[in-house]
């Protein structure tokens, strides 16, 4: 008998082109050199601090949680030099609420998928990061969450991942989404224990 399936554990398949191609903003941009998966670096946390430092100034009290996600939060893990950033607010739908006074810093609306959680993109205005924008209680945000936890504590879980993502960056991609899709069963797998281990 299979374990009950955790309600945070996504079932969504992996994205299509099409869907990738539909929530940029302004087209897909294609990828002009090969990704590279580097050793961790100790800067990465001060990279976020500056930019949560900049975002609460921006928003101020609109900030409802402001995380350092993905690879680069994870110390001793391989990643893309690509500070991930969860960024919650009241309703990630309400682009007046916030997307002008980004622009005006010089951050960038690059993605909006309505559809999938109200998630924004946004890129910097000079380090290179991904600003992702949820709503309150987002299951994306808790995952990530989850997700940087358990790589933070499991050495096993952390090298795998890392080793992995560092195989796939060596394959040929048009586009990023591909490389994400590469590391997507990986991810799934690593993910399905720490919700187990959370329950």
């Amino acid at each position: 008998m299979e374990p009950e399936r955790h309600e945070l554990m996504p079932t969504d398949a992996p994205l299509s082109q099409a869907q990738v191609e539909a929530a940029f903003v302004g087209g897909m941009p294609k990828l002009t050199s090969k990704l590279q998966v580097v050793d961790y670096n100790p800067e990465w946390p001060q990279w976020y601090e500056r930019e949560a430092a900049r975002l609460r100034a921006l928003l101020g009290e609109r900030v409802r949680a402001l995380d350092h996600v993905g690879s680069t939060s994870v110390p001793g893990l391989a990643a893309k030099p690509t500070i991930d950033v969860d960024l919650t607010l009241d309703d990630s739908a309400d682009e007046a609420a916030y997307v002008p006074v980004l622009e005006a810093a010089g951050y960038r609306l690059t993605i909006r998928e309505p559809e999938w959680h109200e998630h924004r993109l946004f890129k910097g205005p000079d380090t290179d990061i991904n600003l992702h924008v949820w709503t309150v209680g987002s299951p994306e945000a808790q995952r990530h969450l989850i997700f940087r936890d358990w790589l933070r504590a499991n050495e096993t879980d952390r090298g795998a991942y890392g080793e992995h993502k560092k195989a796939v960056a060596e394959r040929e991609y048009e586009y990023a989404f591909q490389y994400n899709n590469g590391k997507a069963a990986l991810l799934r797998e690593i993910l399905a224990r720490a919700l187990a281990a959370s329950v």
